[in-house]
């Protein structure tokens, strides 16, 4: 069980008997009142945002929740669909809702992490999410040449990586360049020397 003040940014709470992951939290104290620690936290399961203040008598369950390696393989219609690494028959398919901003950075056969919560009524538990690396490299399939004089925008440009995704990069970024690309922020970090 946590404390009050221990439930902090990044960490997995059960709220409302569903686990919850906490993006936000600030403790103060309101005058002469007990302190009060008010979160913000996300539902694995629905991917719904709530507010919720806890008390200095307040406690929550830590979730456990423990990853697994899972291969993508394909998208389909809004449905990704996944293998485990060890046993490809054994294949299921996750809701774009579930995967969030990371089904813009997957790609075929890219081994990910898939979080997987001991709810306490099944053997293997319930896959809740995807853990993406920080860092990936991915291949520009789209990019307008650079051109001169063109730098009213910071010197920077939209392409579009094999994904599908589109994002801002340097100007001298070309078709056919492997770019490294933060998977939580969706931002270009640098470019892969081939």
């Amino acid at each position: 069980m946590l404390e009050y003040n221990e439930i902090t940014e990044h960490k997995y709470v059960v709220f409302e008997n569903e686990p919850y992951e906490v993006l936000d939290s600030h403790v103060f104290r309101k005058q002469q009142r007990k302190p009060v620690n008010a979160t913000k936290m996300r539902s694995m399961l629905t991917g719904r945002i709530v507010e919720h203040s806890f008390h200095v008598s307040d406690k929550a369950e830590e979730a456990d929740i423990s990853k697994k390696e899972v291969k993508f393989l394909y998208e389909n219609k809004k449905e990704f669909w996944f293998c485990d690494v060890k046993d490809a028959s054994n294949r299921f398919k996750l809701p774009e809702l579930m995967i969030g901003n990371a089904s813009k950075f997957l790609k075929t056969n890219t081994i990910v992490d898939a979080m997987v919560w001991d709810d306490g009524k099944s053997d293997e538990g319930k896959i809740i999410g995807l853990k993406l690396p920080i860092k990936m490299d991915l291949k520009v399939t789209e990019a307008h040449p650079a051109v001169k004089g063109n730098t009213a925008q910071g010197g920077s440009k939209m392409v579009v990586l094999e994904t599908g995704a589109e994002i801002q990069v340097p100007m001298f970024i070309k078709e056919g360049d492997v770019i490294r690309v933060n998977t939580d922020n969706g931002e270009y970090t640098d470019r892969v020397t081939n």
